[in-house]
């Protein structure tokens, strides 16, 4: 009897180490609410991203055939001023005159002697025109204060009026901007964009046709520009550059020869 008893709790205890566990299924589990925020927030910053490139994609597209519009009207109207200028040579020649272009607006200076024995007077105005360094170029607009700040620090500088082959050779071989104080290289036209766009300066060819024109906002642009670092020219300066550039020197205005300079100095 003792025996039937045993034997029937030792097969019930038995059985019990046998009991299985089923594995719950996935709608049985509990998701932690944080997983299932954290969840959704990803899925809309990847819509939202996904929606931003599409629109950056299309704003693209309508910027690339808007500048290709304005690239285009700009080599129109550039012709049209030679084309102009030719038809009033030709006029004057024909009836016996002489035709005088009209005074430039625009300049190239470079700074060709360095800091020593330089004036408090002349270092300042040489800070003003941002040529802190020797080979350093601007664009500076000519009006009366310039002309007459340029006639202090002439012995210092070479200048004349460049042409727009000068212009955009330097924009594109040399050019560098100014964002945040830092001097970044003119890699695409996004950096215009977001620094000038809002003066409908969105592209390097804007920039180019707003220097040579001196624009309504050549001030902002010019200063957008970081100063030009040039080399020597071929050949370096004459031994006696501190002259006069009509006494064989390089200083002062050399007018129209500021052009073969720049390209030997790129």
């Amino acid at each position: 009897m003792s025996d039937h008893v045993n034997n029937g709790s030792s097969s019930s205890s038995s059985s019990g180490y046998r009991t299985r566990y089923s594995v719950p299924t996935p709608q049985e589990i509990c998701v932690p609410e944080t997983f299932i925020k954290k969840q959704k927030a990803h899925e809309k910053h990847e819509a939202a991203q996904a929606e931003s490139k599409v629109a950056e994609k299309k704003a693209r597209a309508i910027n690339r055939n808007l500048i290709v519009k304005k690239a285009e009207n700009y080599v129109r109207e550039y012709r049209q001023k030679e084309r102009d200028e030719i038809r009033l040579r030709r006029q004057a020649k024909s009836s016996g005159n002489l035709y005088i272009p009209a005074e430039p607006k625009l300049l190239f200076v470079v700074r060709i002697r360095g800091i020593n024995d330089v004036h408090p007077k002349v270092s300042k105005i040489l800070q003003l025109f941002r040529l802190i360094h020797l080979n350093n170029g601007v664009f500076v607009k000519l009006n009366k204060a310039t002309a007459n700040m340029l006639k202090v620090i002439e012995p210092y500088i070479t200048f004349g009026p460049p042409s727009l082959k000068t212009v955009r050779t330097l924009i594109y071989k040399r050019g560098f901007v100014n964002v945040d104080g830092q001097r970044i290289p003119i890699t695409d036209n996004d950096v215009v964009q977001k620094n000038l766009g809002q003066m409908d300066v969105i592209c390097v060819e804007d920039i180019i046709h707003e220097i040579y024109t001196v624009g309504e906002h050549f001030k902002q642009v010019n200063r957008f520009i970081w100063p030009f670092k040039l080399n020597n020219p071929t050949g370096s300066w004459s031994k006696r550059k501190f002259k006069h550039y009509v006494e064989g020197g390089d200083s002062g205005n050399r007018e129209a020869d500021i052009n073969r300079l720049v390209q030997s100095m790129v």
